[in-house]
Protein backbone atom coordinates (compact mmCIF):
# COMPACT_ATOMS: atom_id res chain seq x y z
CA UNK A 1 0.00 0.00 0.00
CA UNK A 2 1.90 3.12 -1.13
CA UNK A 3 1.41 6.52 -0.69
CA UNK A 4 -0.44 7.54 -4.10
CA UNK A 5 -3.08 4.74 -2.72
CA UNK A 6 -3.47 5.96 0.47
CA UNK A 7 -3.63 9.92 -1.59
CA UNK A 8 -6.55 8.40 -4.00
CA UNK A 9 -8.13 6.88 -0.71
CA UNK A 10 -8.67 10.52 0.99
CA UNK A 11 -9.28 12.90 -2.39
CA UNK A 12 -11.85 10.14 -3.62
CA UNK A 13 -13.46 10.04 -0.10
CA UNK A 14 -14.23 13.91 -0.65
CA UNK A 15 -15.75 12.75 -3.63
CA UNK A 16 -17.96 10.37 -2.44
CA UNK A 17 -18.64 12.54 1.12
CA UNK A 18 -20.01 15.80 -1.00
CA UNK A 19 -23.21 13.92 -2.19
CA UNK A 20 -23.73 12.22 1.53
CA UNK A 21 -23.41 15.29 2.94
CA UNK A 22 -25.29 17.30 0.93
CA UNK A 23 -28.24 14.57 2.14
CA UNK A 24 -27.62 14.65 5.16
CA UNK A 25 -27.09 18.33 6.41
CA UNK A 26 -30.37 18.60 4.38
CA UNK A 27 -32.44 15.69 6.01
CA UNK A 28 -30.79 17.35 9.05
CA UNK A 29 -33.18 20.27 8.64
CA UNK A 30 -36.14 18.23 8.56
CA UNK A 31 -35.38 16.29 11.29
CA UNK A 32 -34.85 19.64 13.60
CA UNK A 33 -38.61 20.07 12.74
CA UNK A 34 -39.82 16.84 13.84
CA UNK A 35 -39.35 15.29 11.05
CA UNK A 36 -38.50 11.99 10.07
CA UNK A 37 -38.17 11.75 6.12
CA UNK A 38 -37.23 8.72 5.11
CA UNK A 39 -37.55 9.43 1.65
CA UNK A 40 -34.35 11.43 0.99
CA UNK A 41 -32.99 8.40 -1.24
CA UNK A 42 -36.06 9.16 -3.06
CA UNK A 43 -35.29 13.15 -3.28
CA UNK A 44 -31.92 12.46 -4.07
CA UNK A 45 -33.01 9.92 -7.16
CA UNK A 46 -35.61 12.38 -8.51
CA UNK A 47 -33.32 14.96 -8.70
CA UNK A 48 -30.64 13.13 -10.36
CA UNK A 49 -33.28 11.95 -12.79
CA UNK A 50 -34.51 15.65 -13.80
CA UNK A 51 -30.79 16.86 -13.67
CA UNK A 52 -29.83 14.31 -16.43
CA UNK A 53 -33.07 14.86 -18.46
CA UNK A 54 -32.81 18.90 -18.47
CA UNK A 55 -28.47 18.50 -19.19
CA UNK A 56 -29.27 15.54 -22.24
CA UNK A 57 -32.13 18.05 -23.89
CA UNK A 58 -30.64 21.12 -23.00
CA UNK A 59 -26.47 20.33 -23.14
CA UNK A 60 -26.90 23.08 -20.36
CA UNK A 61 -25.15 22.16 -16.61
CA UNK A 62 -26.53 25.85 -15.49
CA UNK A 63 -30.54 24.88 -16.55
CA UNK A 64 -30.28 21.22 -15.38
CA UNK A 65 -28.99 22.48 -11.66
CA UNK A 66 -31.91 24.77 -11.62
CA UNK A 67 -34.24 21.43 -13.18
CA UNK A 68 -32.71 19.42 -9.75
CA UNK A 69 -33.45 21.96 -7.71
CA UNK A 70 -36.95 22.64 -9.07
CA UNK A 71 -37.47 18.78 -9.21
CA UNK A 72 -36.00 18.91 -5.24
CA UNK A 73 -38.78 21.87 -4.27
CA UNK A 74 -41.49 19.82 -6.08
CA UNK A 75 -41.28 16.27 -4.40
CA UNK A 76 -40.25 18.37 -0.96
CA UNK A 77 -43.49 20.01 -1.45
CA UNK A 78 -45.74 16.47 -2.32
CA UNK A 79 -43.91 14.73 0.78
CA UNK A 80 -45.07 17.95 2.57
CA UNK A 81 -48.48 17.69 1.60
CA UNK A 82 -49.17 14.23 2.53
CA UNK A 83 -47.23 14.12 5.66
CA UNK A 84 -47.61 17.23 7.59
CA UNK A 85 -51.25 18.62 6.07
CA UNK A 86 -52.74 15.13 5.71
CA UNK A 87 -50.77 13.74 8.77
CA UNK A 88 -49.33 10.77 6.98
CA UNK A 89 -47.07 8.44 8.59
CA UNK A 90 -43.88 9.97 7.60
CA UNK A 91 -42.15 6.48 7.28
CA UNK A 92 -44.75 5.37 4.98
CA UNK A 93 -44.98 8.91 2.97
CA UNK A 94 -40.85 8.58 2.72
CA UNK A 95 -41.19 5.00 1.15
CA UNK A 96 -43.68 5.65 -1.50
CA UNK A 97 -40.88 8.86 -2.52
CA UNK A 98 -38.21 6.54 -2.56
CA UNK A 99 -40.45 3.62 -4.97
CA UNK A 100 -41.76 6.56 -6.90
CA UNK A 101 -37.95 7.42 -7.78
CA UNK A 102 -36.87 4.14 -8.73
CA UNK A 103 -40.71 3.55 -10.85
CA UNK A 104 -40.50 7.11 -12.43
CA UNK A 105 -36.49 6.31 -13.63
CA UNK A 106 -37.80 3.11 -14.66
CA UNK A 107 -40.73 4.47 -16.59
CA UNK A 108 -38.43 7.23 -17.81
CA UNK A 109 -35.93 4.78 -18.99
CA UNK A 110 -38.52 2.37 -21.02
CA UNK A 111 -39.68 5.78 -22.42
CA UNK A 112 -36.27 6.14 -24.04
CA UNK A 113 -36.06 3.23 -25.49
CA UNK A 114 -33.87 1.53 -22.82
CA UNK A 115 -33.62 -0.42 -19.52
CA UNK A 116 -33.17 0.25 -16.13
CA UNK A 117 -29.62 -0.80 -16.64
CA UNK A 118 -28.86 1.21 -19.45
CA UNK A 119 -28.31 5.42 -18.83
CA UNK A 120 -29.71 8.06 -20.18
CA UNK A 121 -26.23 10.03 -21.53
CA UNK A 122 -25.62 13.47 -20.30
CA UNK A 123 -22.74 15.45 -21.90
CA UNK A 124 -19.32 13.27 -20.98
CA UNK A 125 -16.28 14.48 -19.82
CA UNK A 126 -17.37 17.67 -18.10
CA UNK A 127 -14.74 19.62 -16.60
CA UNK A 128 -16.14 20.54 -13.70
CA UNK A 129 -13.38 19.95 -10.96
CA UNK A 130 -11.69 23.07 -9.65
CA UNK A 131 -7.99 23.68 -9.05
CA UNK A 132 -7.34 25.74 -6.42
CA UNK A 133 -3.91 28.01 -6.47
CA UNK A 134 -1.32 27.35 -4.53
CA UNK A 135 -2.91 24.50 -2.83
CA UNK A 136 -2.92 22.34 -5.44
CA UNK A 137 0.68 22.11 -5.16
CA UNK A 138 1.19 21.48 -1.93
CA UNK A 139 2.89 17.63 -1.16
CA UNK A 140 -0.21 15.14 -0.10
CA UNK A 141 -2.35 17.63 0.72
CA UNK A 142 -2.88 19.34 -2.73
CA UNK A 143 -3.73 16.08 -4.23
CA UNK A 144 -6.38 15.64 -1.80
CA UNK A 145 -8.10 19.05 -1.11
CA UNK A 146 -8.19 20.12 -5.16
CA UNK A 147 -9.36 19.20 -8.23
CA UNK A 148 -12.81 18.60 -6.61
CA UNK A 149 -16.40 19.11 -7.88
CA UNK A 150 -17.86 22.78 -6.81
CA UNK A 151 -20.66 20.81 -4.83
CA UNK A 152 -18.11 19.39 -2.85
CA UNK A 153 -16.47 22.20 -1.61
CA UNK A 154 -20.41 24.13 -0.94
CA UNK A 155 -21.12 20.72 0.95
CA UNK A 156 -18.09 21.03 3.65
CA UNK A 157 -19.44 25.33 3.76
CA UNK A 158 -22.70 23.58 4.35
CA UNK A 159 -21.67 22.47 7.68
CA UNK A 160 -21.00 26.15 8.73
CA UNK A 161 -23.93 27.72 7.38
CA UNK A 162 -26.66 25.27 8.58
CA UNK A 163 -24.74 25.58 12.01
CA UNK A 164 -25.44 29.15 12.08
CA UNK A 165 -28.71 29.28 11.10
CA UNK A 166 -29.79 26.18 13.02
CA UNK A 167 -28.83 27.95 16.45
CA UNK A 168 -28.25 32.03 15.62
CA UNK A 169 -31.05 32.44 13.41
CA UNK A 170 -34.72 33.31 14.35
CA UNK A 171 -35.89 30.86 11.72
CA UNK A 172 -33.46 27.75 12.78
CA UNK A 173 -35.00 28.76 16.71
CA UNK A 174 -38.61 28.44 15.32
CA UNK A 175 -37.19 25.21 13.45
CA UNK A 176 -35.81 23.88 16.99
CA UNK A 177 -39.08 24.36 18.92
CA UNK A 178 -41.39 23.13 16.16
CA UNK A 179 -39.45 20.02 16.16
CA UNK A 180 -38.86 19.92 20.31
CA UNK A 181 -42.92 20.79 21.52
CA UNK A 182 -45.25 21.36 19.08
CA UNK A 183 -47.73 23.14 22.22
CA UNK A 184 -44.43 25.71 22.89
CA UNK A 185 -44.45 26.44 19.20
CA UNK A 186 -48.03 27.01 19.23
CA UNK A 187 -48.70 28.94 22.54
CA UNK A 188 -45.87 31.77 21.09
CA UNK A 189 -47.94 31.77 17.88
CA UNK A 190 -45.29 29.66 15.48
CA UNK A 191 -47.05 28.46 12.49
CA UNK A 192 -46.22 24.95 12.57
CA UNK A 193 -47.16 23.50 9.01
CA UNK A 194 -44.99 26.25 7.31
CA UNK A 195 -41.96 25.57 9.39
CA UNK A 196 -42.60 21.77 8.38
CA UNK A 197 -42.76 22.62 4.91
CA UNK A 198 -39.65 25.00 4.51
CA UNK A 199 -37.36 22.52 6.45
CA UNK A 200 -38.72 19.87 4.05
CA UNK A 201 -38.07 21.80 1.24
CA UNK A 202 -34.99 22.46 1.89
CA UNK A 203 -33.62 19.16 2.71
CA UNK A 204 -35.24 17.99 -0.51
CA UNK A 205 -33.64 20.74 -2.39
CA UNK A 206 -29.75 19.91 -1.04
CA UNK A 207 -31.11 15.84 -1.59
CA UNK A 208 -32.06 17.34 -5.42
CA UNK A 209 -28.56 18.41 -5.68
CA UNK A 210 -26.65 15.75 -4.70
CA UNK A 211 -28.69 13.47 -7.13
CA UNK A 212 -27.21 16.23 -9.54
CA UNK A 213 -23.83 15.78 -8.19
CA UNK A 214 -23.91 12.14 -8.95
CA UNK A 215 -25.47 12.30 -11.81
CA UNK A 216 -23.90 15.08 -14.05
CA UNK A 217 -20.54 15.28 -12.27
CA UNK A 218 -19.35 11.65 -11.25
CA UNK A 219 -21.26 9.21 -13.61
CA UNK A 220 -22.39 11.29 -16.34
CA UNK A 221 -25.17 9.45 -16.55
CA UNK A 222 -28.25 8.26 -14.93
CA UNK A 223 -29.51 4.95 -13.74
CA UNK A 224 -32.92 3.85 -11.78
CA UNK A 225 -30.35 2.87 -8.96
CA UNK A 226 -28.34 5.61 -9.19
CA UNK A 227 -28.12 6.80 -5.09
CA UNK A 228 -26.92 3.49 -4.52
CA UNK A 229 -28.12 4.17 -0.70
CA UNK A 230 -26.60 7.53 -0.35
CA UNK A 231 -30.23 9.00 1.15
CA UNK A 232 -30.22 6.00 3.97
CA UNK A 233 -26.28 6.66 4.29
CA UNK A 234 -27.27 9.98 5.03
CA UNK A 235 -29.96 9.15 7.35
CA UNK A 236 -27.13 7.44 9.45
CA UNK A 237 -25.23 10.12 9.62
CA UNK A 238 -27.99 12.20 10.96
CA UNK A 239 -28.91 9.72 13.37
CA UNK A 240 -25.83 9.25 15.15
CA UNK A 241 -24.82 12.31 15.37
CA UNK A 242 -28.23 13.31 17.05
CA UNK A 243 -29.10 15.76 14.61
CA UNK A 244 -26.15 18.15 15.42
CA UNK A 245 -24.65 19.27 12.42
CA UNK A 246 -20.42 19.18 13.05
CA UNK A 247 -21.29 15.60 14.52
CA UNK A 248 -23.14 14.92 11.50
CA UNK A 249 -20.69 15.97 9.19
CA UNK A 250 -18.13 13.26 10.87
CA UNK A 251 -20.38 10.69 10.34
CA UNK A 252 -20.83 11.33 7.48
CA UNK A 253 -16.84 12.12 6.42
CA UNK A 254 -16.77 8.75 7.55
CA UNK A 255 -19.12 7.10 5.44
CA UNK A 256 -17.42 8.80 2.55
CA UNK A 257 -13.85 7.64 4.07
CA UNK A 258 -15.12 3.80 3.75
CA UNK A 259 -17.04 4.12 0.72
CA UNK A 260 -13.63 5.31 -0.79
CA UNK A 261 -11.43 2.65 0.93
CA UNK A 262 -13.71 -0.29 -0.35
CA UNK A 263 -14.08 1.43 -4.10
CA UNK A 264 -10.30 1.63 -4.52
CA UNK A 265 -9.55 -1.90 -2.72
CA UNK A 266 -12.26 -3.39 -5.23
CA UNK A 267 -10.26 -2.06 -8.22
CA UNK A 268 -6.74 -3.11 -6.69
CA UNK A 269 -8.17 -6.38 -5.51
CA UNK A 270 -10.36 -7.32 -8.45
CA UNK A 271 -11.27 -10.69 -7.33
CA UNK A 272 -13.17 -10.01 -4.42
CA UNK A 273 -14.58 -6.78 -5.72
CA UNK A 274 -18.32 -7.76 -4.84
CA UNK A 275 -17.27 -8.73 -1.57
CA UNK A 276 -15.50 -5.10 -0.88
CA UNK A 277 -18.69 -2.77 -1.98
CA UNK A 278 -20.45 -4.33 1.38
CA UNK A 279 -17.93 -2.58 3.78
CA UNK A 280 -19.53 0.78 3.44
CA UNK A 281 -22.84 -0.63 4.39
CA UNK A 282 -20.89 -3.16 7.23
CA UNK A 283 -19.68 -0.30 8.66
CA UNK A 284 -23.14 1.81 9.05
CA UNK A 285 -24.64 -1.36 10.63
CA UNK A 286 -21.35 -1.57 13.23
CA UNK A 287 -21.51 2.66 13.59
CA UNK A 288 -25.15 2.38 14.20
CA UNK A 289 -25.00 -0.53 16.82
CA UNK A 290 -21.83 1.46 18.89
CA UNK A 291 -23.95 4.47 19.08
CA UNK A 292 -27.03 2.81 20.16
CA UNK A 293 -25.09 0.69 22.92
CA UNK A 294 -23.22 4.24 24.44
CA UNK A 295 -26.47 5.84 24.36
CA UNK A 296 -28.43 2.85 25.74
CA UNK A 297 -25.38 3.17 28.70
CA UNK A 298 -25.98 7.10 28.77
CA UNK A 299 -29.59 6.76 29.65
CA UNK A 300 -28.77 3.86 32.42
CA UNK A 301 -25.93 6.14 34.02
CA UNK A 302 -28.61 9.32 33.96
CA UNK A 303 -31.27 6.61 35.72
CA UNK A 304 -28.95 5.61 38.58
CA UNK A 305 -27.92 8.81 39.09
CA UNK A 306 -31.43 10.11 39.70
CA UNK A 307 -32.40 7.49 41.50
Amino acid sequence: MNLDFIIKVFSDSLYFTGPILLVSLGGLFAYKAGVVNIGLDGMMGIGALASALVLFYTGNWLIAIIGGIISGVLIGLLFSFFGVTKKANFIITGFAINLLSTALGKYVLALEGRTDINVIGTISNLNTRIEIPLIKDIPILGPIISNQTPLVYISFILIFVLSFVIYKTKFGTYVRVVGESEEAAKSVGININKIKYLAVIIGAVLAALAGYEVAINQLNAYTADITAGIGFIALAAIYCGDGKPKTVAIYAILFGLTRSLATNLAIRIGSIAGLLQIIPYLMIVIVLTTVAIINHRKSLYRGFLDE
